[in-house]
């Protein structure tokens, strides 16, 4: 068998020998009319009231018989059969002998359908528009390697077709929830990527340095804070689609970039957050998968609302069979260990939302899980009927949250002790605290009215509305370790 330094060798000799021919390999465009799957699903109208076609895209297979010849072509719909013969194409049919599968062609011609019945298109002409040099994987053994997938996104989507309905799914559903929006009154916005003080998430940043201003800045985390200065401002709805950047771990839920949507709404609170997640996610699903039930992993999941309530309290009891606000502190620590989790802040709240993790996997959902302990959060308004707690909620999804959403905290004097509580942190080695950000505290001095505001992850709902067990089957070009040459 022929190594890949061989087989690109005898195309780099068609390649030279299209060049002494006249020919150029590599020509400027194509004036396409059609495309294919369009042509098939068309086909028989198209047979009987359209002369010439014009189509574009690679070869997928060829097979050459003497003087006539058998290929498919593959462009961004689908892929149909070509024919050619000596006597259509004349002396065009010599560049026959210098394709090869990979190659992209433009071929005008006309349609009919074999004796086998098969959609095909007669080529009257044929043009060369890029030689491949490389060869594509074999055909019937495809590109089956995951981490080749990742690496080599561009040849998954060539070898494997559903990979690309994956992504045309998520542009989709992108689509979907910004009309949504947009219908609810939502102006949808920009916020810097770079910013000289992180915030809106308990994580690790990116560090990088501008060298005109001589200046530290940071990858978002999060494009909470900027959001809010905008409701201060006087807008009454805004919405952002973002990448953040995160300095974490990667997993099969989790890569340090990752795309998020939030919004805020002026005299909202997180109930009415809720109704808007539930709306707007039931109507992406009915519109993109023509209901509200998905299937995920075996799993039928109902996207219909109402979604069940559930405090996190609650649903420790429910599925812990453990009454947190009855255990001592010493006795939530004990839990925490014999379930194994790692709590390294000792404070109560935190040590009750530790043991919610233990529930989390249980959560197949869609449940919106609510009142979470003040300590989680300095950016949350206290709860109104219990101070110990926060107006906070999390959609949970097959196992894991897929958003996050608060009343948001607009007491200006209760938002400045808190940051500065998470600085003092911050100094004292928690990595993931808040810094101080003076500029946003002296903005809610000026006032922001009621607000609720939302973010949902976006990888992780592609991965629901698609049926993808990893994160990285849902981004084009996922986070990997480098290659070593």
């Amino acid at each position: 068998m022929a190594t890949i330094d061989q087989l690109m060798e005898e195309r780099r000799k068609k390649l030279q020998a299209l060049r002494d021919a006249g020919i150029n390999p590599y020509p400027y465009a194509f004036n396409a009319t059609h495309q294919a799957g369009r042509i098939l699903e068309q086909f028989d109208e198209l047979c009987s009231t359209v002369g010439s076609l014009r189509v574009a895209g690679r070869l997928v297979s060829l097979r050459r018989m003497g003087k006539i010849g058998f290929a498919h072509l593959q462009d961004s719909t689908g892929k149909v059969q070509l024919f050619f013969q000596v006597d259509t194409l004349g002396k065009g049919y010599a560049l026959l002998q210098h394709l090869d599968v990979g190659d992209f062609i433009g071929v005008e011609g006309t349609a009919f359908r074999t004796k086998t019945g098969e959609a095909t298109l007669l080529a009257k002409s044929l043009e060369l528009l890029s030689k491949a040099l490389r060869p594509l994987p074999e055909k019937w053994h495809g590109l089956k390697n995951t981490e080749t997938r990742y690496r080599q996104r561009y040849l998954d989507l060539v070898m494997n077709p559903e990979v690309r309905e994956v992504f045309r799914l998520r542009s989709g559903l992108i689509s979907k929830m910004r009309a949504f929006l947009d219908a609810s009154g939502f102006l949808e916005v920009e916020t810097p990527t770079l910013q000289p003080i992180y915030g809106g998430a308990n994580a690790k940043p990116f560090l990088t340095h501008h060298n005109a201003l001589d200046a530290k800045l940071y990858l978002r985390i999060s494009n909470e804070l900027y959001l809010k200065r905008l409701i201060v401002g006087g807008f009454d709805r805004v919405y952002e689609f973002v990448k953040d950047f995160r300095n974490e771990g990667v997993d099969r839920t989790h890569n340090p970039e990752f795309s998020m949507m939030e919004c805020y709404a002026a005299y909202w609170d997180y109930s009415d957050m809720m109704r808007l997640t539930e709306e707007m996610m039931s109507t992406a699903a009915r519109e993109l998968r023509g209901g509200t039930k998905l299937s995920f992993q075996g799993t039928s999941i109902d996207l219909k609302p109402p979604w069940p309530r559930l405090s996190m309290m609650e649903a420790i009891r429910k599925h812990l069979k453990l009454d947190a606000a009855k255990l001592t502190d010493k006795e939530l620590i004990a839990e925490i260990e014999r379930r194994k989790l790692e709590c390294h802040d000792r404070r109560r709240g935190m040590l009750i939302a530790t043991l919610f993790e233990a529930v989390e996997p249980l959560l197949m959902g869609p449940v919106f899980i609510t009142d979470f302990p003040r300590e989680t959060t300095p950016l949350a308004k206290p709860h109104r009927k219990d101070p110990a707690l926060v107006e906070r909620f999390e959609p949970y999804i097959a196992g894991w949250e897929v958003g996050n959403a608060y009343s948001e905290l607009n007491d200006p004097e209760l938002q400045r002790r808190l940051l500065e509580e998470q600085a003092k942190a911050l100094r004292a080695g928690d990595e993931e605290s808040h810094p101080m950000d003076e500029d946003f505290c002296q903005a809610l001095e000026y006032g922001m009215p009621p607000t609720g505001g939302l973010g949902l992850g976006i990888d992780r709902w592609v991965m629901l509305f698609t049926d993808q067990p990893s994160i990285r089957d849902v981004i084009l070009f996922p986070t990997l370790r480098p290659k070593e040459d």
